[in-house]
């Protein structure tokens, strides 16, 4: 009896316990669930028409910080060293210095890197050959290049399913946690779209914020006047025959004559569309943040713009796919002297967006 009546006391003392703990208010919690965001993203585009953005993949706020994060997460590559801002530097206008960019295993890259800027009004394809239709396809493709980054999709998606993180942002940018490399490209595209460099000098001066030098100014009366070999004293540079708009490219694929035919080891745009028009044919690209991303041309044989004008005044090469604009004026050149040359590079360096290369919304998140 005396051991049966404290066994019933404990189990009384308990039974309270547990009544009196349910009892307790819960306490309360920081946690909040994460939700889809779809708040769209404002894409500041002064002095642009409106982009060309895809409806199936339109800018919004979590979705182009989720490219951003993409876009320098070393877990992208195949040794988790190496990412998209690896050899597309802010500080050179998402390119870099190099002729051929490194990947992971020390390996060149085949062509120079390409500037990362403007996206949005790049149309007609995508590398210096267009083998890419979609930015979020271009995306993709140094991830897995064995030069490059040398990935696989499969493994960089089940890295970063690892990650709370990432599964919380894709889930606010794409209203699941599921992780896919589609949707990794679709994110690395809304980042690309969204890095708009407006704001040069040259933008400034087209504002009425300011004025540009008398160097700058010849420069830019060249650059923008036709090429004429009867009047040499009224003949320009007649640089935006392809440089033209205000992304300073026609976006065509254009050969400028820096190969002979025997020398055309790289055929370009032939290589994707395999027709023999199209040999030494190549991206025309961007003149905006020029100065920033020598070497030049596609196989970055030029070394700067005093050489890349001198390429265009006395130094095209002739082929049969030559453009006609630019074989117009390979007899007498483009009559160009020393203070011409100086004029154009001054106008060039107008181009140079200084705003893009420090702000803070393009960097990388992870630093």
């Amino acid at each position: 009896m005396k051991y049966t009546a404290v066994i019933t006391s404990i189990i009384a003392v308990i039974t309270l316990l547990v009544a009196c703990k349910k009892d307790e208010p819960k306490q309360p919690t920081d946690a909040k669930p994460v939700l889809y965001d779809p708040t769209p993203y404002t894409l500041n585009h002064v002095g642009f028409p409106a982009p060309p953005i895809s409806d199936d993949n339109l800018l919004t706020i979590q979705g182009v910080q989720l490219g951003r994060m993409l876009f320098y997460e070393t877990m992208l590559s195949g040794n988790n060293k190496q990412s998209c801002g690896s050899c597309h530097q802010q500080q050179f206008a998402f390119t870099d210095t190099a002729k051929y960019s490194i990947g992971i295993h020390g390996l060149l890259s085949k062509r120079n890197s390409m500037s990362a800027v403007n996206m949005a009004w790049n149309t007609g394809g995508f590398f210096w050959d267009g083998r890419a239709n979609l930015l979020r396809t271009q995306a993709l493709m140094p991830i897995t290049d064995a030069r490059e980054m040398d990935g696989n999709l499969d493994t960089v998606v089940g890295k970063l399913s690892m990650s709370n993180q990432y599964r919380e942002q894709f889930m606010r940018a794409f209203g699941s946690e599921d992780i896919t490399a589609n949707k990794i490209g679709l994110a690395l595209e809304q980042f690309m779209n969204s890095i708009v460099s407006n704001d040069t000098k040259y933008d400034k001066y087209r504002r009425g914020e300011l004025v540009l030098d008398s160097a700058e100014e010849r420069g830019r009366q060249l650059f923008f006047a036709e090429y004429n070999p009867s009047f040499p004293e009224l003949s320009g540079a007649d640089c935006a025959h392809c440089h033209s708009g205000p992304n300073f490219s026609n976006n065509q694929y254009m050969n400028n004559g820096t190969k002979l035919e025997a020398e055309m080891m790289d055929l370009g745009r032939q290589s994707i569309t395999g027709n023999l028009n199209d040999k030494g044919k190549f991206k025309v690209i961007t003149l905006r943040n020029i100065a920033l991303t020598a070497p030049y041309m596609s196989d970055g044989n030029i070394k700067n713009l005093e050489e890349v004008i001198d390429h265009y005044n006395i130094g095209l090469k002739e082929s049969t796919t030559l453009d006609p604009a630019l074989r117009f004026t390979k007899e007498k050149g483009l009559m160009l002297n020393t203070q011409d040359k100086a004029d154009l590079v001054a106008f060039l360096k107008t181009l140079t967006d200084y705003t893009l290369l420090s702000d803070p919304k393009y960097a990388d998140p992870h630093q």
